[in-house]
């Protein structure tokens, strides 16, 4: 018989003094002000701040995005902060940060979007300068040239009466916002919180979601750099399609791939179209994929109100196990996704090609569902603008991580969820001591990610300033 060995006996008390907890959200809070985002908040947010003392409003509202990526919920999670002032300096009470975020109106968003931006080219000015700056989007083996836009909307539950919160789609009841991230890096760049009976298919929010987004990215990279917008069958609405067109018109490098509903036309356009017409779909790695096969439908289904040069790619695959499949896709026991694209047969690859490029939107999934744990996955207020200046600090708090990722870890923690960031190096604990004028962050010599967090520190410390 085994005999397995007993823990050490302990004797808990609450009267320890010298130690910080979620150490790691220092880094956090040094990184905002290292990419200016503290001090753009600042400005952006001035006239919120009461004559003579008290916080400043910049500081809260970046308070609050180091919380949310931390993992906080609720903006009375700021304690974790506040109440060890020591190494994260005064944090503003609950109550003030109500108050800032009941005073946010559509001016003051605005305001803020524009400070996340200018700290977004800090950013990726100092990705260039340190690295090889934003990383390329890799399909099917190959690197696909400029920024990769994905837009999709979720459902967010909400549990109590909340202003707006409507009856969804699906049954459940809660908002319905629309997002829109960048692939290369997993930023958030724009978001807009609606009702949870807001249409899937709306062009109007579309076209706001990607003019946000747009104006997020640093004008070196928006003027000059191919841009791909990729969403699902809810961004083929014509309007929002003519609206790239004339966005490209306009001296920007756009191009759309967009998901596109099986109607009765492209049904009869699959059952006309020849065996010899069908060609292997491709793996992410750029192998073929087994029992999946790809085929143009341009010049078959009608696209004569899209744009000028619109194609329309269909892909087939044996249905996995548990696939939901339409009445058609039964009959022909084949499941079917289409979609439409504007990149042109010259230089812009096969069919297999701009289908597994597509595909790839999937991606957009995984930024929805760590966000979803990263501040918009849960609504603080019973005021539906409340809620949505919850979001924008939400999208900020993704932001840091994607920029800690990008500019201070490497390994598997330059490509970790938020999950795996907080417990490896947010949460960590450390011990406060005092030398040489100088307050330490003493880290456990036994922890395991204490060199990945102490040589974060380091680059943060060798970052190229913003000048002021």
């Amino acid at each position: 018989m085994q005999v397995i060995g007993s823990r050490p006996r302990l004797v808990v008390s609450a009267d320890g003094t010298g130690v910080v907890g979620h150490a790691g959200a220092r880094l956090l809070a040094d990184l905002a002000d290292a990419t200016g985002l503290t001090s753009a908040c600042s400005i952006a947010l001035r006239r919120l701040r009461p004559r003579g003392s008290g916080h400043d409003p910049g500081r809260i509202a970046t308070d609050l995005a180091v919380v949310i990526a931390d993992g906080g919920e609720t903006i009375t999670d700021l304690a974790v902060l506040r109440d060890q002032s020591e190494v994260f300096g005064p944090v503003a009470s609950t109550p003030t940060a109500w108050r800032l975020l009941a005073d946010i109106d559509e001016a003051v968003l605005a305001a803020l979007r524009a400070a996340r931006a200018a700290a977004r080219e800090v950013s990726w000015l100092q990705a260039a300068e340190t690295g090889e700056g934003i990383p390329a989007v890799t399909t099917a083996g190959h690197e696909l040239s400029g920024l990769v836009l994905d837009i999709d909307a979720t459902l967010i539950t909400c549990h109590s009466e909340k202003e707006q919160a409507a009856p969804t789609y699906k049954g459940g009841f809660g908002y319905h916002p629309l997002l829109c991230f960048l692939a290369n890096t997993g930023e958030a760049m724009s978001g807009l919180l609606r009702p949870g009976n807001a249409g899937a298919s709306t062009a109007a929010d579309h076209i706001t979601v990607l003019d946000a987004a747009l104006a997020q990215i640093p004008d070196a990279h928006r003027h000059g750099t191919a841009i791909l917008i990729r969403a699902d069958s809810a961004g083929s609405a014509k309007a929002f399609l003519a609206h790239i067109q004339t966005l490209r018109e306009n001296s920007l490098d756009l191009r759309f791939s967009v998901g596109y509903p099986v109607t009765e036309p492209v049904r009869r356009a699959i059952q006309a179209l020849p065996d010899n017409l069908w060609h292997p779909a491709l793996d992410q790695n750029g192998t073929l994929r087994d029992g999946a096969e790809v085929a143009e439908l341009t010049g078959m289904v009608d696209l004569a109100s899209y744009l000028a040069g619109t194609r329309i790619i269909v892909r087939r695959e044996r249905p996995h196990p548990g696939a939901q499949l339409s009445l058609f896709d039964q009959d022909e026991g084949l499941r079917h996704q289409v979609f439409l694209t504007d990149t042109p047969h010259a230089g812009g690859g096969s069919a297999q090609f701009l289908e597994i490029r597509h595909r790839q939107h999937a991606i957009v999934e995984d930024h929805i569902r760590t966000g979803q744990s990263t501040g918009f996955g849960r609504f603080p207020s019973r005021h539906f603008a409340i809620n949505a200046a919850w979001l924008e600090p939400s999208l900020t708090a993704i932001d840091l991580l994607a920029w800690t990722r990008l500019l201070l870890l490497d390994g598997e923690l330059a490509t970790a969820e938020p999950k795996k960031l907080r417990y490896r190096i947010l949460h960590v604990a450390a011990r406060i001591t005092r030398g040489g004028r100088r307050l330490h962050l003493r880290i456990s010599a036994a922890w395991p990610g204490r060199h990945d967090l102490t040589s974060a520190f380091a680059r943060l410390t060798a970052l190229p300033r913003p000048s002021t």
